[in-house]
């Protein structure tokens, strides 16, 4: 590749680009030890000339010119001499496109029409010449007669300009017409990147803000580019984007610093809090399941309790029983600080819920309801009498008439939650619902043939004996044994009599432990087991899920007799003469007792 023509800018590389090496300005290569452009003429060597018939070249002798006086004088034209080629050859060659040259010898780019019609004038006069040696066309010998002006060919062509292909074949193909051609070629003197104008168009870019309302409304020029652009290309704005773009801006700075600004008084200020106990209007806090100190802070300072979150918290914490709180639902006062709303609701008396425990009787339930809802007294023991089929009692349950209350053993024992719209039918409804539930859960129906017992309400029952004569769980199991040894119809110690004080204090609404074990035994009614053979007609008691489980899984260890000689442990004996030994024991212990007293 030559070196001819290198230049600052860059050079093409591909062999099949025109401007490869130095090919000349009219796309064909220079021949070696050849100079392309020799006097402003480029010598072109296409296709080999045709050979014709040798003819001698006319020689035309040149005379001086005679003007009159007075004419101007004009420079004699010298005609350089001709070749004779053949007519057809002639057509052939005249329809070559020819490169046309400006004044230093670059090709200029003129279309060939141009240069089919400087060819065709200047053959013409040629021929007149021809004719008549030393004279124009129609001119007497030895004068001059003077005539139109030669036409300048390159007069109003565009040096630039991209040739015509001639479309003849054979030819070489314009490389610089197809979709993929390559820029015409520059002189040397020009090789070199144009800078850009001024307002040379620019592709638009995508306006995808909120101030695109507002550009202008001009149409877009040449490129994508608005016409309202300035020098440099900026885009122009109008007042009312701009005055947008500063009120969003404000709008955003004020409102994180509003916002910043509250998040730093809550962090780091002081924590308001109310004073006192409150104002006189109360309200219900139900505090749900699994809530920390935070989710009731939040819940307090939504309904007005306390005036911030954070001072329940801090107020809790400092409390030692402040992580001790309970779900449920409190009455508290408005405007409360936040260590007075601790105080009540560490409280359990303050908590609003009803806890049924486990082997709590129905009358102690009915009082607690009527206390809670704010009721008269035996309010709850008369719905529960009157409506006792209408609250949702399995259909194996209340049907004995002997039963003192249907609804015993049918409040199960947990923690029922009182809201405005507590009631105590919603309450005792709820209560059936519970036990129901758990009976069902533990097959209580299926499970009473294989204990030997006549109905599941027996299983509740028995269940509600272990619950009210032991202390825990192990004492259940064994005392589920005892009641299951006492009915047999084998055991004549007792004479399947259970003989529980339990079931006397039933009778007589108390729970005394010293009474009088003779009158006991001859008080007849059908719960009293000193009296009667077997079980009571129902429950005594509602019973837990530890009485209801060991009840259906009894120890199986042979147990007939239990004493309590201290009140806390319960000691179990197989034969009637060890139960007899410990009884004398505990008596004992009584006297000391009342004569210390």
């Amino acid at each position: 590749m030559t070196e001819y023509g290198r230049g600052r800018a860059p050079e093409p590389w591909h062999p099949e680009d025109p401007l490869y090496g130095d090919q000349g300005w009219t796309g064909q290569a220079t021949q070696q030890g050849q100079e392309p452009y020799a006097g402003g003429q480029q010598q072109y060597q296409h296709e080999p000339q045709y050979q014709g018939p040798q003819h001698p070249e006319p020689q035309y002798q040149q005379y001086p010119q005679q003007y009159p006086e007075g004419e101007q004088q004009y420079p004699q034209e010298q005609y350089p001499q001709q070749q004779y080629v053949p007519q057809d050859q002639q057509l052939h060659q005249q329809h070559q496109p020819q490169p046309v040259y400006d004044g230093q010898g670059w090709d200029t780019g003129q279309g060939p029409q141009v240069q089919y019609q400087a060819a065709a004038q200047g053959h013409a006069q040629a021929q007149a010449q021809a004719q008549a040696p030393g004279q124009f066309q129609g001119e007497a010998p030895g004068q001059y007669q003077a005539g139109p002006a030669p036409v300048d060919p390159y007069a109003g062509v565009d040096p630039y300009a991209q040739p015509v292909t001639a479309g003849y074949p054979g030819e070489a193909p314009d490389l610089y017409t197809t979709p993929d051609a390559f820029p015409p070629p520059r002189p040397p003197g020009r090789r070199h990147l144009d800078p850009d104008p001024v307002d040379e168009p620019l592709p638009e870019e995508p306006e995808e803000s909120l101030l695109a309302a507002d550009a202008d409304d001009e149409p877009p020029g040449r490129g994508g580019r608005r016409a309202g652009r300035g020098k440099g290309g900026k885009p122009k704005r109008s007042g009312a984007a701009c005055l947008v773009a500063a009120l969003v801006i404000v709008a955003v700075v004020g409102g994180g610093g509003y916002y910043g600004y509250s998040y730093i008084k809550d962090r780091f200020g002081a924590t308001e809090d109310f004073a006192g106990s409150g104002s006189e209007e109360s309200i219900d806090i139900e505090i749900p399941k699994g809530a920390g100190l935070g989710q009731m802070g939040r819940i307090l300072k939504e309904a007005g309790v306390v005036a911030s979150a954070q001072a329940f918290v801090d107020a809790a914490n400092a409390n030692p029983k402040g992580k001790s709180i309970q779900p449920g639902v409190y009455t508290l006062k408005k405007k409360m600080s936040g260590s007075a709303a601790v105080a009540v609701m560490i409280d359990p008396t303050k908590l609003n819920v009803i806890t049924v425990t486990e082997g709590m009787r129905n009358t102690k339930v009915y009082e607690a309801i009527d206390k809670k809802l704010g009721k008269p007294a035996g309010t709850t023991k008369d719905i529960a009498a009157r409506e006792a089929k209408n609250l949702g009692l399995p259909a194996w349950a209340g049907n004995d008439p002997k039963l003192i209350d249907p609804l015993e053993g049918f409040l199960y024992p947990t923690r029922y939650d009182l809201g405005k719209d507590s009631t105590p039918e919603s309450l005792l409804k709820q209560m059936v619902k519970n036990a129901t539930a758990k009976y069902t859960e533990l097959n209580v129906e299926g499970k009473a043939k294989e204990l030997g017992l006549e109905n599941p309400l027996q299983v509740v029952t028995v269940a509600s004996l272990v619950n009210a004569e032991g202390k825990n769980h192990d004492d259940f199991r064994k005392m589920a044994e005892v009641v299951y040894n006492r009915l047999k119809k084998t055991n004549d110690v007792t004479n399947q009599k259970l003989q529980f004080d339990s079931t006397y204090n039933y009778v007589k609404n108390q729970s005394e432990i010293n009474f009088n074990l003779k009158e006991a035994q001859a008080f007849d009614h059908p719960y009293n087991t000193h009296f009667v053979k077997g079980l009571p007609p129902g429950p005594i008691g509602n019973p837990g899920l530890e009485a209801l489980t060991a009840t259906l899984n009894p120890d199986h260890g042979g147990w007939m007799f239990f004493v309590s000689v201290d009140g806390h442990t319960t000691t179990f004996t197989k034969t009637y003469d060890e139960h007899l030994k410990l009884v004398a024991e505990f008596q004992e212990r009584q006297k000391q007792q009342k004569s210390g007293g």
